[in-house]
């Protein structure tokens, strides 16, 4: 592609077409303007590698291309009323049985190396104490949008550059993927595309091989060059002293990287859709069980509630006030957190009854203790009375 002419040849006198050094973007033409041939086709007035930042210096919606992170997504929508709150009944898990709870102490006490099992065997449980646990989860869904400027290989697209006012970043059409899915997706902004002739090879395609400097071959490694090899021949490079290049495969270019040998480039504004599910939990464990809520990380409880909204509001009416209390906090939290730079598309809440049951036993004549909570009976134990130091080899 050749330089613009300014004016072309025969163009009237005036301001109609642009200054020589005008700089290169969206000055010619303005934005909006009206069809015809008034004004000049893309790629007319703005020069082959002019700097891409200034094309879109004066689109609106573009101003800051480059700069970095989200852009604010467009106010939210009014949200949804309140929910009915769940019913106060079956708040608790049936208790433990004495013969699941030794069961899943023997299970897991077999499975370490260093423990021995007369205590899980012959140990006399005193005591049991089954302690409700609530997990509440807050899960927002969201969409943040960043936009930068972006150049392929030129593969015959068309340059739509002005043809239209390009679409704001929010206003570009996105299929949302299913809630709750974390997924990333690049689009091309319509009517920001260009066609420039690629500045790093200089429209040509291609470019010197830098191993070889282009002349297509090297200096022999089995001779250094001589074309000798203990006074004979060298047979590596049948005693030239040279090999060909292998990069450029002797032809002393290679093709070029930017443009993949198609000599010019679509530069275009990339626009980056990130969905994901921010998430964070609360713990409501007893203080005086002695259980680590980082424990409970892995195992499932029973779940007592979920509901799902555009916005949800923190919930009222559990017999332990800590739920509320976590919930106001952290639907709080994720307002302040996200609601500036991403759009918030959903929110869930749940609240799961997690059994732990602490377990007392008596073996030798000392007490000790362990605990079987989650849905799968996992087993705590940090006082376990019969253990030896194991080395693996």
């Amino acid at each position: 592609m050749s330089a613009a002419i300014h004016p072309p040849p025969g163009a009237p006198a005036g301001n109609m077409y642009p200054p020589p050094n005008a700089p290169a973007g969206n000055i010619y033409p303005p934005p909006n303007a009206p069809a015809g041939n008034m004004y000049p086709a893309p790629n007319v007035y703005h020069p082959l590698n002019a700097p891409a930042g200034n094309m879109f210096s004066n689109m609106p919606g573009y101003e800051g291309i480059g700069a970095g992170g989200f852009l604010p997504p467009p106010m939210p929508a009014t949200p949804a009323p309140p929910q009915p709150q769940p019913a106060a009944d079956n708040w608790s898990i049936p208790a433990l049985s004495e013969d699941v709870a030794r069961g899943a102490f023997k299970s897991y006490v077999s499975s370490q190396c260093c423990y021995g099992s007369e205590p899980a065997d012959k140990g006399v449980i005193t005591n049991m104490e089954p302690l409700n646990t609530f997990r509440y989860r807050l899960e927002t869904f969201t969409e943040a949008r960043s936009t930068e400027m972006a150049q392929k290989p030129y593969e015959g697209e068309k340059a739509d550059f002005y043809t239209q006012t390009a679409p704001r970043p929010w206003e570009v059409e996105v299929k949302t993927p299913n809630l709750f899915t974390n997924h990333t997706e690049e689009i091309r902004v319509p009517y920001t595309s260009d066609i420039k002739e690629c500045s790093d090879c200089h429209g040509q395609g291609k470019k010197t091989c830098q191993d070889c400097s282009g002349s297509g071959h090297k200096s022999c490694t089995e001779c250094n060059g001589s074309g000798k090899k203990e006074d004979e021949n060298c047979s590596r490079c049948n005693a030239t002293g040279k090999n060909k290049c292998s990069k450029c495969n002797g032809n002393g270019t290679k093709e070029c990287e930017t443009c993949k040998g198609k000599k010019k480039i679509l530069t275009y504004v990339k626009l980056k859709v990130e969905w994901k599910t921010n998430m964070d939990d609360h713990v409501v464990v007893e203080q005086n069980s002695g259980l680590k809520a980082d424990k409970l990380a892995s195992v499932n409880g029973k779940e007592l509630f979920k509901n799902s909204q555009n916005m949800v509001y923190p919930l009222q009416g559990f017999p332990n006030p800590a739920v509320f209390e976590a919930s106001d906090r952290l639907i709080k939290e994720h307002q302040s957190k996200y609601a500036q730079n991403f759009r918030i598309l959903q929110q869930r809440q749940t609240v799961e009854l997690i059994p732990i049951t602490k377990v007392n036993y008596k073996w030798k004549e000392n007490m000790h203790v362990y605990y079987v909570y989650g849905n799968e009976n996992k087993i705590s134990t940090e006082d376990y009375p019969d253990t030896c130091c194991c080395v693996i080899l």
